[in-house]
């Protein structure tokens, strides 16, 4: 029982930066979310699912991203969200998520912005670098 107390407490209270490397994408998993924002940390959330080739596409153009532009790692937590798991629960309800393939950055509880079955590379670029400019203002 104290150990299942414990793991729950550094899942919840620990920060998931202390084990991340550069090139990472976090799986959703409750309390995290939260965590990070509360933090103030810069979030940048894929709904996807891996039978959807817009989120595919997507997901080939945030990693050549992530590799071209190493600020993107170094100051933003990318989470992936299955939408076909999460898809009734409030990570996707209270964000009136309207589909897969919806992309959305946020900081400290505030959305920054959101792309939703969007593939343009320019785009999507334009979404990462406001996490930058954001964790450049302070």
């Amino acid at each position: 029982m104290k150990s299942g107390l414990l793991i729950s407490f550094f899942t919840i209270f620990m920060s998931p930066l202390t084990y991340l490397n550069a090139g990472t994408t976090l799986d959703y998993e409750e309390g995290i979310l939260k965590s990070l924002l509360f933090e103030e940390k810069t979030v940048f959330l894929d709904y996807g699912t891996d039978w959807c080739i817009t989120c595919a596409s997507q997901k080939r153009t945030i990693n050549a991203l992530r590799e071209e532009v190493s600020d993107y790692d170094k100051l933003i937590i990318f989470i992936y969200v299955d939408f076909d798991l999460y898809k009734e629960e409030p990570i996707v309800t209270d964000r009136k998520i309207p589909r897969r393939s919806t992309l959305v950055l946020l900081k400290g509880n505030k959305e920054l912005g959101r792309l939703v079955a969007e593939t343009s590379r320019r785009k999507i670029k334009d979404l990462l670098d406001i996490g930058l400019i954001h964790n450049k203002i302070k």
